[in-house]
């Protein structure tokens, strides 16, 4: 058997014991539904170990969790049952990134924080090509087939299936030069346009003119919550080999409180709508 990787082995794991407990059901309850032995799902919810697709379907029936529920479960644990997006770009995605992008493919939220460049799932293709181009892991790449996987990543995440996705933008990311001065307007343009036309998008901006402001010191963030499910939900940390992913509910907790306070001390909707069109009208 293929094991998932430990991520979302760790979430899938958790989910299930969270049902049983609240069964009140024991270890030994769950093994006699799989006919195996208490150890294997101790393995299982600790997640030491993966779980057949049947394994899993019978426990979740069993737990009377509901059907959508189990179609996120099912697509975080076994995401290679069908075609996903990612599967030609495997060679080209750090593995950590992979991990996030195959998760976040379950995902029905997303909230992101970026200090200093806008996020990757609203860059243009040229603002996109200079960040991979600077990036010392993707740039050994190649890079069409790396832009190719973010361009395919943003048409399925915003187009396909509209995901809500909540993002904090730093200003100075819109004054970073990033690929030159006609990449950076036309970046500022599809953001101005975004931010008034895309009811599931919101975009806020941090200003300079704020000052100083609580949960400043956090980094580039993003959270995945998932539609059904209350209890999961996943943090990103970006980095240059593809960053971490935390998926314990203090970690959740404490990086969910700080993209609150970021979004509490950036400009309001309306107001920052009005700075994107007057930057790319300039």
């Amino acid at each position: 058997m293929v094991e998932t990787p430990p991520v979302r082995r760790r979430l899938l794991g958790a989910a299930l014991r969270r049902h049983r407990e609240s069964l009140g059901y024991r270890l030994d309850d769950a093994a006699r539904i799989l006919e195996c032995d208490r150890s294997k799902i101790s393995r299982i919810e600790s997640g030491q170990r993966g779980i057949r697709p049947r394994d899993l379907r019978d426990l979740l029936t069993e737990y009377g969790v509901g059907e959508q529920e189990q179609q996120t479960l099912t697509a975080i644990a076994h995401p290679h049952r069908e075609r996903g997006w990612w599967q030609p770009y495997t060679e080209v995605l750090p593995g950590n990134w992979l991990d996030y992008l195959i998760i976040e493919a379950a995902a029905s939220q997303i909230q992101a924080y970026q200090p200093q460049q806008v996020p990757d799932l609203l860059q243009t293709r040229e603002y996109a090509r200079a960040v991979a181009a600077a990036d010392p892991v993707l740039s050994a790449g190649p890079q069409d087939l790396i832009l190719d996987a973010m361009l395919t990543r943003q048409q399925l995440i915003l187009g396909e299936r509209q995901l809500e996705l909540a993002v904090v933008i730093g200003e100075a990311a819109l004054h970073q030069l990033v690929g030159g001065t006609e990449v950076m307007q036309a970046q500022l343009a599809r953001l101005a346009d975004m931010s008034g036309t895309c009811p599931q998008i919101t975009i806020q901006v941090l200003p300079f003119a704020g000052g100083a402001y609580a949960a400043g010191g956090s980094g580039p963030l993003s959270i995945l919550r998932f539609g059904g499910v209350p209890t999961l939900s996943v943090v990103h940390l970006p980095g240059p080999c593809g960053g971490i992913l935390l998926d314990s509910l203090p970690d959740v907790a404490s990086h969910a409180r700080a993209f609150n306070l970021l979004g509490a001390s950036a400009l309001t909707l309306a107001a920052t709508t009005q700075l994107l069109r007057d930057m790319a009208a300039s």
